[in-house]
């Protein structure tokens, strides 16, 4: 069998390098092909993994290997049909060029609807700037949402529908309601629209919230309103002035009756105070001269006693005997000494006096 020119040649310089150079073939280890060999093998899976997954973020179908994010779940479409299969954040595999997947996010997340412009019912034109949709898509409902509404189900039911619930709103409202009167209630407005909408034909689709910003009006338009917002300013200023000086009047009214009511409760007080007084002297008056009456009527009662005593022993002493005494002891006693022919009558009459109270006295007894 013939030997090829190149194995004859590649032997020949074999053996002239051996020849030439005995030290390097010494030097070279036994088994260094095999470690070359392993760490050639090890460095060409790093940059095929690699590869793959800086595929994996770019061309997802044409990857094996994928990743999921956290807050995320991994839907997979096979021949451009939705699967049933979802999966949970981390590492997954899947059939390249034959599955596609896509991460939907399923935590909240907040979609911003700008620059929406809308007439009022005045026919000024507006825009809203921007409007933020906090909102959230419910995991068990991700197959069922993304079957009817694809992966972009937010521009059908959040950019949409905020461009037509605020038309709505502004068509129906006049500027001043739109911009100063009612846009408070905006806010709550297009979250109740929203999840009324999503509730009926999208379940999955849960609205935590909606913040409306300030919109956008004409300049001209802008001045007026701040014009009256001033004078309205004014106005307030106007009235919370009247009301602190209706307050301190009413202070000063309060504290005016304060102190009246105070005068009238002390002048009550010393009034009662001197009536009790009054009261007090009268009843001491009462009761000196019931003292007083009791003390007259005993002297006289004593007196009237003394004299009905005196009567009766006057009236015990008024006897012949007695009173011819007296007259005997009043002859015995007179210095003067009468003469004439009327003395014996003047006896006999003092003893005919004497008889007829005797007389007297015995029918009295009788």
């Amino acid at each position: 069998m013939a030997t090829p020119r190149s194995d004859l040649s590649s032997r020949s310089d074999l053996n002239s390098s051996s020849s030439t150079s005995p030290a390097a073939a010494v030097q070279r280890p036994a088994g260094g092909g095999a470690h070359s060999f392993l760490l050639e093998s090890f460095v060409a899976l790093a940059v095929i993994f690699f590869s793959i997954m800086a595929l994996s973020s770019t061309h997802n179908s044409l990857t094996i290997i994928h990743q999921v994010p956290e807050g995320h779940v991994g839907v997979y479409w096979r021949g451009g049909a939705l699967l049933q299969t979802i999966t949970n954040p981390g590492f997954h595999v899947k059939l390249p060029l034959i599955t596609s997947f896509e991460p939907i996010q399923v935590t909240l997340q907040t979609d911003m609807v700008r620059d929406i412009p809308c007439g009022t019912k005045g026919g000024v034109m507006i825009n809203f700037t921007r409007i933020e949709v906090v909102n959230r898509l419910r995991k068990g409902y991700v197959y069922d949402t993304l079957l009817q509404y694809g992966v972009h189900y937010d521009n059908t039911w959040i950019y949409d529908k905020i461009h037509h619930e605020i038309n709505q709103f502004c068509s129906s409202h006049s500027l001043q309601q739109v911009y100063i009167d009612m846009f408070d209630q905006i806010d709550e407005r297009m979250k109740e629209a929203l999840q009324v909408d999503c509730t009926r034909y999208a379940p999955g689709i849960e609205i935590i919230s909606v913040r409306v910003t300030k919109p956008t009006i004409p300049n001209t338009v802008k001045r007026n309103f701040e014009a009256m917002e001033e004078e309205r300013t004014k106005v307030l200023i106007a009235v919370e002035k009247q009301k602190v000086a209706e307050k301190e009047a009413e202070t000063q009214m309060k504290m005016a009756i304060s102190e009246a009511e105070k005068k009238a409760s002390v002048s009550r007080i010393m009034m009662e105070q001197m009536l009790m007084e009054k009261e007090s002297a009268q009843r001491q008056a009462e009761i000196d001269n019931q003292m007083y009456l009791a003390r007259e009527k005993s002297l006289s009662d004593a007196n009237f006693y003394k004299v009905m005593k005196e009567a009766e022993a006057n009236k015990l002493k008024l006897t012949p005997e007695f009173l011819e005494l007296r007259f005997i002891e009043s002859i015995a006693n007179n210095s003067k000494i009468f003469f004439g022919d009327k003395v014996p009558g003047m006896i006999l009459d003092q003893r005919l006096l004497g008889n007829f109270l005797q007389e007297f006295s015995r029918s009295e007894n009788a």
